[in-house]
């Protein structure tokens, strides 16, 4: 299989490099990203939870026949590639999102934020009707001491019955 896979390779995975970067947490980090999307041939990816930018450049040591000039002593990194994680084989990322332009993010943005708004006001729902909860539940202690405190000053004679 892997003759007959490279042998109709295109050397795509030769013409990117993708690097992981922090999530992004707060307005300055998303304006980083959109400077990033602002740039011709970048890219940014969530696979697995995880972000990454892609940088399309091309190795310079890629062959116009798609192989590799330095095969004997290409980088680690090469060596790991294997035709069950080729480019050309698979064609299907996984991604959970791929923003290739400022406006995907943007988009991005705004529904996040909104999800973060909903999940906030549910919390503050549960919180309030929890708070409410124990608010009656302190009550009806209230009132249950106050009533024991009357029956035992009705059994002691104390105060009469109203």
């Amino acid at each position: 299989m892997p003759g007959i896979l490279c042998e109709h390779c295109t050397g795509y995975c030769c013409r990117y490099i993708a690097l992981p970067i922090d999530e992004p947490d707060g307005k300055k980090d998303f304006d980083d990203i959109r400077w990033y999307l602002l740039h011709e041939g970048v890219a940014v990816f969530v696979e697995d939870g995880e972000w990454f930018i892609n940088i399309q450049t091309t190795c310079r040591h890629l062959q116009p026949d798609y192989r590799c000039g330095i095969y004997e002593t290409r980088p680690q990194i090469c060596r790991d590639y294997s035709t069950q994680n080729c480019d050309y084989h698979s064609g299907d990322y996984g991604w959970e999102q791929h923003f290739t332009a400022p406006e995907h993010l943007d988009e991005y943005v705004q529904l996040h934020a909104a999800e973060k708004r909903l999940k906030t006001d549910a919390k503050r729902s549960v919180r309030k009707a929890r708070d409410k909860n124990r608010q009656k539940q302190k009550m009806r202690a209230g009132l249950k001491v106050r009533l024991r405190r009357k029956a035992r000053q009705l059994a002691a004679g104390y105060v009469t019955a109203e």
